[in-house]
């Protein structure tokens, strides 16, 4: 999994507690705690997917285009990260003579993809809402 995924989350949960208000990239990077332009790549890729929206200028920034009860943890792991559980190498070799070198790749791929299947599964019962909530609880915890 990619860290794309975590700030995707934590934004859309922020602007979610946050519903009357704007937030930059700066504000939003501060609170995620990494570089703004991180939070620049990730945010223009749910702005294409409508889960937020930005205005430019003074008083700008992004804010929820989405009912986070609505928005699955699965959607945005699909927008931002799917795939990325698979590592971009895998150990073995299909032209090798032996038995599991040659097959090691193909069964990796397949339990990567079954692994991603099943965390999938598992994200679609949560939402952004369901988060935030989570947040909101843990804090009245602290209290």
């Amino acid at each position: 999994m990619n860290s794309e995924f975590t700030i995707a989350v934590h934004s859309l949960v922020l602007l979610a507690y946050r519903p009357d208000h704007m937030a930059t990239s700066d504000m939003i990077a501060h609170n995620v705690d990494t570089h703004p332009a991180r939070v620049r790549k990730v945010m223009g890729c749910l702005r294409k997917q409508g889960y937020v929206t930005t205005k430019e200028g003074s008083g700008g920034g992004f804010a929820l285009n989405c009912q986070p009860d609505e928005v699955t943890l699965a959607e945005i792991y699909r927008a931002t990260s799917f795939g990325s559980i698979k590592p971009s190498w895998c150990s073995g070799n299909v032209e090798e003579d032996c038995l599991v070198a040659c097959n090691m790749t193909e069964v990796m791929d397949h339990i990567f993809t079954e692994a991603e299947e099943q965390m999938l599964t598992y994200l679609q019962r949560l939402t952004i809402q369901d988060v935030l909530e989570r947040v909101l609880a843990k804090q009245q915890r602290k209290s």
